[in-house]
C-alpha cells in the first residue's frame, strides 16, 4: 500500500508542478498584455481566453496534490470530539461519497471532452482548440480519484485496526 501511496503522491506532485507553471504563465500573459497595451497601445489578443484556459488547467491539475496534502477546508473541531473509530468510519463514508462524486465528474468531463474533439470547438478570439484543456482537467480529476481511493484505503485500515 505504501507503494501505491508513493505513486499517487508523485503523480499529484507532478501535476501540481505543471499547475504552478500554468500560474507563472498566466502571470506572464497578463504582464505582457499590460506592457503591450501601455507601450504600443496594442494589447495581446485573446488575453482573457489564455488566462481562463490556464486558470482552468491550474485548478484541474492542482486538485489531486491539494487533496493528498489535506489542503482543503475541513471541519475538524467537531470530528476531534468523536472516538477514533467513529472518525475513521466517517472518513470512509465521506471518502466513498467524494470518490463517487468526483468519479462522476471525471466521467462527464471525459464525455464532454470527446464532444469538444468531435465538434472542433475552439475559443472565440484566439481560436485555440478547447478539447486538450478539457482532457487535462479530466486527467486531473482522475488523479484526484486516485488520491481519494488511497485515503479510503488508509481509513479502512484504521477502522480495521481500531475494531
Amino acid at each position: 500500500m505504501k507503494r501505491f501511496s508513493g505513486i499517487v503522491e508523485r503523480l499529484g506532485r507532478f501535476l501540481d508542478n505543471i499547475a504552478a507553471c500554468c500560474v507563472a504563465l498566466t502571470m506572464a500573459v497578463v504582464v505582457v498584455n499590460v506592457l503591450l497595451r501601455a507601450l504600443f497601445n496594442r494589447p495581446l489578443l485573446g488575453t482573457i481566453e489564455y488566462v481562463n484556459i490556464l486558470t482552468a488547467v491550474t485548478i484541474g491539475l492542482a486538485l489531486a496534490y491539494c487533496a493528498f496534502c489535506n489542503g482543503q477546508i475541513a471541519v475538524d473541531f467537531v470530528m476531534e470530539k468523536l472516538p477514533a473509530r467513529t472518525q475513521a468510519v466517517s472518513d470512509v463514508i465521506t471518502g466513498i461519497l467524494a470518490l463517487g462524486f468526483w468519479g462522476l465528474a471525471a466521467s462527464y468531463m471525459l464525455d464532454y471532452s470527446h464532444e469538444m474533439l468531435n465538434s472542433g470547438l475552439v475559443s472565440s478570439t484566439a481560436q485555440i482548440p478547447l478539447y486538450p484543456v478539457s482532457y487535462l482537467i479530466t486527467f486531473g480529476l482522475l488523479a484526484l480519484c486516485l488520491v481519494l481511493l488511497q485515503r479510503i484505503s488508509v481509513s479502512l485500515r484504521k477502522v480495521r485496526n481500531l475494531a
